[in-house]
């Protein structure tokens, strides 16, 4: 699905305490699975859902750098942890606290990528939220997209202090 600019409502798509995103993605990206949570928040149709990729909920207050370290870490066979700022088809957003795996095959072979997602404390969002309008600045801040990625990725470096991105997010 062709995904038109959607402009950003400022209203939040609603997502219980107690419920769970859950998708599931080809190695590129693209919506295989979406449980009806995800579909009710996101705004969207299996239909739409399915084959998309899953960059069709990215809000695009959300920075790039964050979505490099995501990709490097699943890519690379490891589990991870994040803060995602999302776009619902209507313009509604949702924040959400992702937790995203390779999928394996018998061999061991990675053939996907999972993600559960819960709707984080407001106190967490408080808290990254900053941050993560930090990068975005950077990103667009700078005329060459690659090098504005690569300033932002640099910043969030400096504020990890050496710590993995994992143990930033638990400590939020």
């Amino acid at each position: 699905m062709a995904r038109q600019r959607i402009a950003p409502t400022g209203r939040e798509s609603p997502l219980g305490v107690e419920e769970i995103i859950v998708s599931k993605t080809d190695l590129k990206g693209r919506i295989t699975y979406a449980n009806d949570v995800f579909l009710r928040v996101a705004h969207l149709t299996e239909a739409q859902a399915i084959g998309a990729p899953h960059s069709i909920v990215r809000h695009p207050e959300m920075p790039r750098a964050v979505f490099k370290l995501l990709w490097d870490r699943i890519e690379a066979g490891h589990e991870v942890f994040a803060y995602v700022l999302n776009l619902a088809l209507n313009g509604d957003h949702y924040w959400v606290f992702a937790h995203v795996t390779p999928s394996r095959d018998l061999e061991g072979n990675i053939v996907g990528y999972h993600s559960n997602r819960r709707k984080p404390d407001p106190c967490q969002v408080a808290a990254v939220a900053p941050v993560y309008k930090a990068m975005l600045e950077i990103e667009k801040g700078t005329a060459d997209r690659k090098q504005g990625l690569a300033r932002a990725g640099a910043h969030l470096a400096d504020i990890l202090k050496g710590r993995p991105y994992d143990e930033f997010v638990f400590s939020i």
